[in-house]
C-alpha cells in the first residue's frame, strides 16, 4: 500500500538526548536505546469514515517519537496497517450502500491526504490487512502447531491461556478484561469457546462478505493478528515500541502480543508500549458510535491552517485525556501568527538555548507542551513588549525554523 508523501525536514547542527517513554506494562519511563534503526509500529486506521482530532492526536504524537529518535541521530522503521477489512468497515459500507473496497480506498486517500497535511512522517511501510493475509495464513500454521489454536464452526481462535505472559501488558484484572473485551469487538459469551476472552483469529467465509483461501477455509483474518503478522515480518522481534490509543491497550495490544509470544516462545513482541490519551468534545471521548468527531479534513476544507491544528494538538501531552475545543483552535491560529511575525523579523532573542530545550523536552517523554512553552517564551523575548525584535542573535530566525519543524513538525 502506497503511504503519503514525506516532508522535507531539515538538518540540525545540534544532537539530541537519548529518548525516553513511558512503559504501559511497567509504568515507568524507560529510555529508548535502539540496537541498530529505531523500530516503531503505530497501529493504523479502519477506513470507514475521514480522520477525526481523536486520531490526528495519536499520530501527531508518535510522529514526534520517530522526529525525536532522528535528532537523536538514530535512523527509524516506522510500520504502520491499515485495517482495510473488517466489520465496521463492511457494517458501514453495507449502510450506505458503497462497495467495501471504495469506501476503504476512498478513506486511506483522505487519511494520506490528512497525515501530509499535518507534516506526519509517513511510514516506512506501510500495509493493508487485504495484503497482508498471506502472512496472517503463515502466522496461524505456526500457532496451529503449538496446539494454541482451536475452531468454532467455521471460525479459527486462538486460546488466551497458551501465553503464560498473558495480562501483563495490560495490566488488567480478568474482569476488567472481560468488560472491555464485550466493549471492543470481542465475543466472550460465544458457545463452544475454551475461554470468554479467547478471541478469533480467522474469521470463516459469511454469506455476503468478502474472503479468501486459505488452508483453514475460506475466510479472513482476525483483527488482533493482523497487526502481529505485519509486525513480526517488517520489524522483527522484540521491536522497540508498539504504539496506538490507550484504547487499544486491551485487548488489541495484548492479544498480539499473545500471539507473536506464543508463536515464538521466550521472544518479546515488543520491548516498549507506549499509548496515547483520548480525546474528548462535548463531554465525551470522541468516537464514531457518539457522532462527536471533528474531522481534520472539515477544517482543512475551511481554510483553517494545518499548522494551527498541529499546534493545538501539540499543546497537550500525548498522553493525557483531554477535551477539544474550537477556542484552543482559535487560540493556536494567533500563536501560529505571532511565531511567524517573529520569525520574520529575521532576527531575535538567542535561539540556541531554546532549541536545545526544546529537543530535552521532547526527548523526555515526547513533552510536547513544555518545548512549545519554550517557544513561546522565545517569541515574546523576540517581539517585545512593544512588538519589536531584539536584534542579539541574528541566526535566530534559522535556527527556530529548524528546530520547529525537525522537533514538532511546524513548517513556518
Amino acid at each position: 500500500m502506497r503511504p503519503w508523501s514525506a516532508p522535507e525536514i531539515p538538518s540540525l547542527s545540534l544532537t539530541g538526548p537519548p529518548v525516553a517513554v513511558h512503559d504501559t506494562p511497567t509504568g515507568q519511563k524507560v529510555v529508548i536505546e535502539p540496537d541498530g534503526p529505531a523500530r516503531l509500529y503505530v497501529c493504523g486506521i479502519t477506513p470507514y469514515d475521514a480522520t477525526h482530532l481523536g486520531h490526528a492526536a495519536t499520530y501527531v504524537g508518535f510522529d514526534l517519537l520517530n522526529r525525536a529518535w532522528r535528532n537523536a541521530g538514530h535512523d527509524v522503521t516506522f510500520v504502520q496497517n491499515v485495517t482495510d477489512v473488517d466489520d465496521p468497515l463492511l457494517e458501514r459500507a453495507a449502510k450506505v450502500h458503497v462497495d467495501w473496497v471504495e469506501l476503504a480506498e476512498r478513506e486511506t486517500e483522505l487519511f494520506r491526504q490528512d497525515m501530509q497535511a499535518l507534516r506526519v512522517l509517513p511510514p516506512t511501510h506501510y500495509i493493508g490487512a487485504v495484503e497482508s493475509i498471506p502472512l496472517v495464513v503463515e502466522l496461524i500454521e505456526r500457532l496451529q502447531g503449538t496446539g494454541a489454536v482451536y475452531r468454532v464452526d467455521d471460525d479459527l481462535y486462538f486460546s488466551v491461556t497458551a501465553d503464560p505472559a498473558f495480562g501483563e501488558e495490560s495490566g488488567y484484572d480478568r474482569e476488567t478484561m472481560l468488560r472491555l473485551f464485550g466493549e471492543r469487538g470481542g465475543d466472550p459469551d460465544r458457545p463452544g469457546k475454551k475461554d470468554p476472552l479467547d478471541c478469533v483469529i480467522w474469521r470463516g467465509e459469511r454469506e455476503g462478505e468478502p474472503s479468501w483461501p486459505s488452508p483453514f477455509g475460506p475466510g479472513r483474518p482476525g483483527w488482533h493478528i493482523e497487526c502481529t503478522a505485519i509486525a513480526q515480518r517488517y520489524l522483527g522481534p522484540a521491536f522497540d515500541v508498539q504504539a496506538g490509543g490507550s484504547d487499544l491497550v486491551f485487548p488489541h495490544h495484548e492479544m498480539g502480543a499473545g500471539h507473536a509470544q506464543v508463536a515464538d516462545p521466550g521472544v518479546a513482541f515488543a520491548r516498549t508500549y507506549v499509548h496515547a490519551g483520548m480525546v474528548g468534545y462535548d463531554g465525551e471521548k470522541m468516537s464514531k458510535s457518539l457522532g462527536n468527531l471533528v474531522f481534520v479534513s472539515a477544517l482543512r476544507n475551511s481554510d483553517v491552517d494545518p499548522t494551527a491544528i498541529r499546534l493545538a494538538l501539540l499543546r497537550h501531552h500525548y498522553r493525557s485525556d483531554w477535551e477539544w475545543t474550537d477556542a484552543e483552535l482559535w487560540d493556536a491560529v494567533d500563536d501560529v501568527a505571532r511565531w511567524r511575525k517573529a520569525i520574520a523579523l529575521g532576527a531575535g532573542a538567542p535561539a540556541g538555548p531554546v532549541a536545545e530545550e526544546v529537543l530535552a523536552h521532547l526527548a523526555d517523554d515526547l513533552d510536547a507542551p513544555r518545548a512549545t512553552a519554550a517557544i513561546d517564551r522565545w517569541v515574546a523575548a523576540t517581539l517585545g513588549t512593544d512588538g519589536l525584535a531584539d536584534t542579539s542573535d541574528a541566526e535566530a530566525a534559522v535556527t527556530m525554523l529548524g528546530v520547529l519543524d525537525a522537533a514538532l513538525g511546524l513548517a513556518l
